[in-house]
């Protein structure tokens, strides 16, 4: 067993000092147990901890190293830029450029707003939606995660269609009954939330492709079904896609169902590996933000030089040829090779995405079919494949990650070391 005595000493100094030792819950390996590993570095597909072990990577900084770890255009933008200066507060060129790269992503959009976070990406459209229509309410979907927006952490009642129910402590209940959740795939139910609240739904918002709990793959007839409820009451639609922009193709997961929304969220991928999130939409409704409209949003941060120098330079490698034909060949290889080896246990993929679902029936495409029993028995095995070198997101309900730095030997090690007898 490898030592890791180092994050030991580190993860212990951390619990003194910091809530759970973490700077974001999952970090903190509570699910799979044991001590979270220290990294000290990163290069392509592998990671480094501090006692000087080397991990083959599948969690990829959770999505945004679609192009490996430290990708010397990238690492060389951010170094060109930081000598310049490292933010300004002002505007600047690549604020232009990075609009340009992003608005030719999605041609359904005429205008973007940047900002840090995703969570901040999805709050500053739900008070744009709200802004736009002058309605109170937002109808999300049970599976969806939003980041940590107050009226989005939130739980579907006892009925099918409810008004939310805060899920953490710090959101007042008035807050969380402006959401009304129903769950995904569910036609009937999303026909019932627009007939009891349509009227009051400023915005709809779902990950088109969820990914942040489990990979849930959904019908195009049920996301057809929602633009058009949309449509129909004047609701906002927004696509979450923090997760999905860029991943599949030079652009957003709605292309990939033939769907489009009105306003996306944007991250992970956008900025590189730097902090970097947007919103993109109709210019009818971003026009509505501030200094343009009355709907106020503002950052220190917002538009940083040398994060979004990261972000464009991630697109433009992406824009390249034979980018997403490898990422595809890669996701390929990976099922294939789970066919074989996989003795019957299911895994969902798309494109570079993929989610091991370690049990014999289909993967679930809800939040209500997924079984506790089956995410346990990743957990379960996690320690064992950590040990072994592989180094997976450390919870069975998120999704693991390709790159254009993994090889089609890199996936059979993965493959290897999770269905090893020993």
């Amino acid at each position: 067993m490898p030592s890791s005595s180092q994050s030991e000493a580190l993860f212990e100094k951390a619990r003194g000092r910091m809530p759970g030792g973490v700077s974001s819950p999952v970090r903190a390996f509570g699910k799979v147990g044991g001590t979270p590993r220290y990294i000290s570095r990163a290069s392509g597909a592998h990671l480094w901890d501090e006692d000087g072990n080397q991990l083959l990577d599948f969690c990829m900084a959770w999505g945004p190293a679609i192009l490996g770890h430290s990708h010397p255009a990238v690492v060389e933008a951010v170094t060109r830029t930081a000598r310049d200066g490292l933010a300004f507060g002002t505007t600047h060129r690549n604020e232009v450029r990075l609009a340009e790269l992003v608005l030719s992503a999605f041609p359904e959009a005429q205008l973007a707003r940047f900002v840090v976070s995703g969570t901040e990406a999805v709050q500053t459209a739900i008070r744009l939606a709200r802004g736009h229509t002058g309605r109170p309410l937002t109808l999300k979907f049970t599976g969806c995660y939003h980041g940590h927006v107050d009226s989005l952490l939130v739980k579907a009642g006892s009925g099918v269609v409810t008004q939310g129910l805060s899920d953490s402590l710090g959101v007042p209940e008035g807050l969380a009954a402006t959401t009304v959740v129903v769950p995904l795939d569910d036609e009937q139910a999303l026909a019932q939330a627009f007939e009891a609240y349509g009227p009051r739904l400023a915005a709809a918002i779902v990950e088109p492709l969820p990914a942040n709990n489990g990979l849930l793959v959904q019908r195009k007839a049920w996301l057809e079904a929602l633009r058009a409820h949309c449509t129909k009451n004047g609701t906002v639609l927004i696509f979450d896609e923090v997760i999905n922009g860029f991943r599949f193709h030079f652009g957003g997961y709605g292309r990939n169902v033939g769907v489009t929304p009105d306003l996306t969220t944007l991250g992970k991928i956008l900025g590189g590996g730097l902090p970097v999130a947007a919103v993109v939409g109709k210019r009818e409704i971003l026009s509505k933000l501030a200094p343009l409209g009355a709907v106020y949003q503002a950052g220190t941060m917002a538009g940083n030089p040398v994060a979004l120098a990261a972000g464009i330079a991630t697109l433009e490698e992406l824009q390249k040829p034979g980018v997403y034909e490898k990422l595809e060949a890669l996701g390929a290889h990976l099922e294939a090779g789970w066919k074989k080896h996989a003795k019957g246990l299911s895994m969902a993929r798309i494109g570079s995405l993929f989610w091991p679902y370690l049990d014999a029936r289909p993967v679930p495409t809800t939040a209500e079919g997924i079984d506790a029993e089956v995410v346990g028995r990743f957990h379960a095995r996690y320690r064992t494949w950590l040990d072994k070198g592989v180094y997976l997101p450390p919870s069975g309900y998120e999704v693991g990650f390709l790159s254009t730095a993994h090889t089609p030997a890199d996936v059979d090690r993965l493959l290897e070391v999770l269905f090893s007898e020993a």
